[in-house]
């Protein structure tokens, strides 16, 4: 039954308790018991929401000097993040917050009603003032006694960032207790921005969610400190402290979890689709008035705001030293195993990278301009391999391959790949002597030959990665020239190229990638030289590939008794390195959380020439004739659903060259034509025709078996005058869309879901943006 909102006796039961932990208040308040609530008596759970929401706002207001206060805040907390997943879960609760609570006006209850806040404006504007309260969350200033405590309402909150770094130069005193009250009130924020989780996804980037828009709207007086708060708490967090081993399994380390938390709500905050940058919707309907058009400079989140807007050097230096920092600490071996600390939230700080890239293109220009960036390239190598048959983390491996496709776009980034590659980060690989473009070369081939077949909508970007860096490579090693060319053996027979529509443009970014080392980097790439020369008969093959029906049909029926996608009896792998481990497949039981599909790579890149001066110019789409890639209408006729809400079994059936989708579509004489007329073969062809009978001549009148001699003879060759001109340099650069913002979006939500396990937010509750699986 109904019980009044004035009976405090009854209420305040719920948040007297001394000492609980949030462990507790899971345990104590049941899911069934939630849903009973909901159903039964509705104006129960109203009163309790607006009760512990101004139990949380009572406490803004006075400071929470008292202990006793702080614990009641402290369990007024925990209780909302109990209950608010069960608000949202009910379409009928979910604008509960956004109304307004009658009497509890602006101004303490006697104003109008007019005036009265809608309760997640109070909730979050209470939380946002307990993350600067002295003495709770951060350090007094005071030295005096509690009767001259500072006012909360005239601190600077600017003076009480929590730690030294972009825009604030001391770095106050840690204090356990701190950490934790923040912990428990960034908890309850991620909550009630995880409402965005109970709505199905959508292409309609104009959705925002309320929740994180107030939040980083000018309404929240705290925005800049807390933004740098955030970010300085995760970048500056040094997971090995004092370097001392073992030292993590003595003493609990109260940070973590504020690292970890505050990573999560700062990746949520940024979620902003920079693509269709703060336009009015296309149905014309704008959230907010009729002057949206002459918006202010940047997006009104204030933290992407703040984001874009880091310049310095040295902040951008903190950032970018931090984030690697922490990317590479799985992958810090020592020589006593778990003597030193392994993070886990890797995931949550790669999409914080891709938002800092994505939103700050100084900060993209900054990681770039030295050699730094391989600090950020190597562990995300280290993931995408040690990750690559684990059906539960697809989406870890989208992030990585998004993020080198971001940094490939720009030329310096193939440039730094030549530094050689001297760390020996234990990798389930060949082992190699050469650079880190050996290195990406080499874990990508693994990836196409070894990884889950989930993967195979990723091959496309893999290897677009491969063709933008290859102009700059100055010298392959011979292992990985081997992988490449492996790869086009793989992709080039007849079952692959007739089983599925789009499998010839792997052949295509191939050849792409063969013509520019040789056209632009001929003189220190003897060792792909030699495997071209050793591989001929590859290219010949595919220059004279089979058009009629017969041959096509022959081509099919051949795939059916290779069943393995990609075989690798001829690939030698050698020796793994050692103290690596294999990349394993998930286990059994594991929980994943589904995606949405990524857009086709013709949607996530634009085209751009390099000219003579190095600098770029972007193509327009008509002029995609010079591309390799057969964009004829042809190659497109069987309308690809290449769009963001294309649902997964669509689109898996259709990259998977499964028999199945020979079904919807079969490949015609026609069809084989348009596209092998465009293979640029033209290059390689006059490179075996002058360098052939010049090898065969000395192996005949040396009698060579040995590499060494050729490779020789091959270094000190030219081809100056005698190859094709050399051909304009693409670039395909990633823009931002609608779709990648979308993935990017149920990706984030499902590790935060995943992640978040003790106490477990948002298990069984139901979710929509995507499904929860069990491996």
């Amino acid at each position: 039954q109904p019980v009044e909102a004035t009976d405090n006796a009854f209420w305040d039961q719920f948040w007297a308790d001394t000492a609980t932990s949030v462990q507790d208040v899971f345990a104590l308040v049941p899911a069934a018991e939630i849903r009973a609530v909901r159903e039964e008596s509705p104006s129960n759970l109203a009163t309790l929401c607006y009760k512990a929401v101004e139990k949380l706002v009572q406490g803004a207001e006075s400071g929470c000097h008292t202990e006793k206060e702080r614990q009641i805040v402290l369990n007024c907390c925990r209780l909302l993040t109990r209950i608010l997943p069960y608000i949202f879960e009910d379409p009928d609760w979910r604008g509960f917050f956004w109304s307004t609570v009658p009497g509890a006006g602006r101004g303490g209850g006697d104003e109008d009603d007019e005036n009265a806040r809608p309760l997640a404006e109070s909730l979050l504007l209470a939380v946002t003032d307990l993350l600067f309260c002295p003495d709770f969350t951060v350090q007094s200033h005071r030295r005096s006694t509690v009767d001259t405590a500072e006012d909360i309402h005239s601190i600077d909150s600017c003076e009480y960032i929590w730690e030294a770094g972009v825009g604030f130069a001391h770095s106050p005193q840690p204090n356990y207790i701190h950490d934790l009250n923040r912990t428990e009130l960034l908890k309850l924020l991620l909550t009630c921005f995880s409402e965005a989780m109970y709505l199905p996804p959508s292409s309609d980037s104009s959705n925002t969610n309320p929740w994180v828009q107030f939040f980083c709207s000018t309404e929240n007086r705290h925005a800049l400190p807390l933004f740098t708060s955030l970010l300085n708490i995760v970048c500056a967090y040094d997971p090995v402290g004092y370097g001392i081993p073992y030292n993590h399994l003595l003493f609990s380390d109260y940070r973590e979890p504020l690292v970890e938390e505050a990573a999560q709500v700062l990746i949520v905050t940024l979620d902003y689709d920079s693509s269709t940058s703060s336009s009015p919707t296309v149905d014309g309907t704008t959230t907010g008035t009729a002057m949206d058009d002459v918006d202010p400079p940047g997006p009104d989140n204030l933290f992407v705001n703040y984001l874009s807007r880091i310049h310095r050097e040295e902040d951008f230096q903190f950032i970018l030293k931090g984030v690697a920092r922490l990317l590479s600490n799985p992958l810090v071996q020592t020589y006593l195993p778990n003597s030193a600390k392994k993070i886990q939230f890797h995931q949550e700080l790669l999409v914080l990278f891709w938002k800092l890239c994505d939103f700050n293109k100084k900060f993209l220009f900054f990681v770039l301009k030295s050699s730094d960036v391989l600090d950020i390239l190597v562990p995300i190598l280290y993931f995408l391999n040690d990750a690559r048959a684990d059906q539960s983390r697809v989406g870890l491996m989208h992030i990585g391959v998004f993020i080198l496709l971001l940094l490939s776009g720009e030329r310096n980034f193939g440039v730094r790949l030549n530094k050689p590659y001297s760390v020996r980060v234990p990798m389930d690989i060949p082992v190699f002597t050469g650079t880190h473009a050996d290195l990406l070369i080499i874990v990508f081939h693994k990836i196409i030959t070894s990884g889950h077949q989930r993967l195979q909508p990723l091959f496309d970007c893999l290897l677009t990665i491969v063709v933008n860096v290859s102009p700059y490579l100055k010298s392959l090693s011979m292992v990985a020239a081997n992988k490449l060319l492996h790869l086009l053996e793989a992709f080039s027979t007849t079952w692959f190229l007739f089983s599925a529509v789009q499998n010839h443009h792997l052949v295509f970014f191939l050849l792409e990638v063969f013509n520019n080392i040789i056209q632009y980097q001929f003189d220190g790439n003897s060792n792909l030289v030699y495997a071209v020369i050793r591989k001929r008969n590859v290219f010949h093959q595919l220059a004279n590939l089979p058009t009629d029906s017969q041959s096509i049909q022959k081509g099919l029926q051949r795939k059916k008794k290779t069943p393995e996608p990609i075989s690798r009896t001829n690939s030698q792998d050698g020796v793994s390195m050692e103290g690596s481990r294999p990349a394993a497949p998930a286990e059994p039981g594991t929980l994943k959380t589904s995606l949405v599909a990524t857009p086709g790579i013709d949607k996530l890149t634009e085209k751009s020439q390099v000219s003579e001066d190095g600098t770029m110019r972007s193509l327009e789409p008509e002029a995609s004739q010079l591309s390799p890639e057969g964009n004829s209408p042809a190659a497109l006729s069987d309308g690809e659903p290449w769009s963001g809400e294309a649902s997964h079994s669509r689109r898996d059936r259709r990259r998977l060259s499964s028999a199945s989708s020979s079904g919807q579509w079969t490949p015609t004489p026609d069809w084989v034509m348009s596209w092998k007329s465009k293979l640029p073969l033209q290059t390689i062809m006059r490179l075996l025709q002058v360098l052939v009978p010049q090898v065969e001549k000395i192996c005949i009148d040396k009698g060579l078996t040995d590499e060494s001699e050729i490779l020789k003879f091959l270094q000190h060759g030219t081809l100056v005058g005698l190859l094709p001109v050399p051909h304009p340099i693409l670039i395909r650069k990633y823009q931002a869309n609608s779709g990648t913002a979308m993935w990017f979006r149920t990706y984030m939500w499902g590790v935060i879901y995943l992640r978040n396990v003790d106490p477990p937010i948002w298990y069984d509750t139901d979710v929509k943006l995507f499904e929860i699986q069990r491996v």
